[in-house]
């Protein structure tokens, strides 16, 4: 995200202007925008004006408005941010009070104004403005005649390619055209593969499947790449890692990214370290239950007593239209985080943070045991 100009008092009101530039961009800008925000942006309106024949045209008109937010939506696939409200700009086309939607795509700037800047949305605003922090992993999940190309960002896990091919059975008749399919099946891949990963960006790129396919297509992937002379595979080979799962459909990046090798390359990025704390609650919960809690009125009990050690938290508890409720879990973060504890703030976009949504979206893991937060009601 390039952050243009930020004109705010930390806790206070104020404005940033900002221009999303990748498809995390609208995603850190969804987290950013809550009901009882503006947002300014020019945006495109139909007019009608009266014609020489008496008639009536509709004509589409750039103009410049601002709408006090009342509901927002991202649009994943077509990597687009709509949000609805009513317009507060004085504009010769457009009434004040006159519902739009204003549409925020990638590299069209829009102004941002808050009455509160508080602490999860400047940490939020930080995270969107770091450079460092883009996609860290490519992933090519397969099995025969089936791939999934991933790219796991900062807060977004995005499927950029399916490729499907019909591959005959290996026994019978049908095994001459085994060979040829598969050889299809890969070649497809691998476009897609050159398309979509950029090791400029990616740390690395992981290869994963069931039995021996992602051994097959690294050695075609490789085979390919010499023969054509694939400089950017060639001089990146060693950044191109092979994991065993389940299956290729999506719900194996879980295993994925579980696996030490890939953890390894990509330990500091925020998706590797949400997956590592969401490992190690799991873990308390199953060996030592009276240090591990879940649900709001639990957790907020356990930090009452200053035990929580590290509190994980998904970005959709943030997202509550209800300012109170909203302010309670950013003071939650705050007051966790001046005791000495640690905070991860999960996407609800990536797998550990859909995990997490499953378990009411707040856990933590505590510094010592509280065997009698079980009776309290959640």
């Amino acid at each position: 995200m390039k952050i243009v100009r930020r004109d705010f008092i930390r806790d206070g009101p104020g404005s940033v202007k900002m221009v999303p530039e990748e498809a995390d961009d609208l995603w850190l800008a969804y987290n950013l925008i809550s009901e009882g925000d503006s947002v300014l942006a020019v945006t495109v309106r139909k007019v009608l004006r009266e014609a020489a024949s008496g008639g009536r045209d509709a004509e589409r008109v750039k103009l410049k408005l601002e709408i006090k937010v009342e509901g927002i939506e991202y649009d994943k696939e077509g990597s687009v941010l709509r949000i609805r409200g009513k317009n507060i700009l004085e504009n010769e086309h457009v009434k004040i009070g006159a519902f739009h939607t204003l549409e925020v795509e990638l590299h069209r700037p829009f102004l941002l104004r808050k009455e509160i800047w508080d602490s999860v949305t400047l940490d939020v605003l930080h995270q969107a403005s770091d450079p460092t922090a883009s996609a860290d992993l490519a992933v090519v999940l397969m099995q025969e005649g089936l791939a999934h190309i991933l790219l796991v960002g900062k807060s977004v896990t995005t499927t950029r390619s399916r490729v499907e091919t019909s591959i005959p059975r290996k026994h019978g008749p049908a095994v001459a055209g085994y060979d040829k399919a598969l050889n299809k099946f890969f070649d497809n891949v691998l476009m897609s593969f050159l398309k979509h990963v950029d090791f400029n960006v990616v740390r690395c790129a992981v290869i994963a499947s069931p039995g021996f396919t992602k051994d097959q297509f690294h050695r075609h992937l490789m085979l390919e790449a010499e023969r054509k002379s694939l400089r950017s595979i060639i001089e990146n080979k060693s950044r191109i890692v092979l994991v065993h799962t389940t299956s290729g459909y999506k719900h194996s990046l879980r295993e994925v990214l579980d696996a030490p090798n890939v953890m390894n390359m990509i330990k500091d990025t925020k998706a590797a370290q949400e997956v590592r704390a969401l490992k190690d609650f799991f873990a308390m919960l199953s060996n030592d239950p009276a240090r591990a809690c879940y649900g709001p009125k639990h957790v907020e009990v356990a930090h009452e007593r200053l035990a929580v050690q590290t509190l994980l938290i998904t970005d959709e508890l943030f997202r509550n239209s209800d300012i109170p409720t909203r302010q309670r879990y950013v003071n939650l973060v705050d007051s966790v985080k001046n005791s000495g504890g640690t905070t991860h703030i999960f996407s609800s976009m990536h797998v550990s943070g859909e995990q997490l949504a499953q378990l009411t979206g707040i856990a933590a893991i505590l510094r010592f045991p509280l065997p009698d937060l079980e009776d309290i009601e959640m």
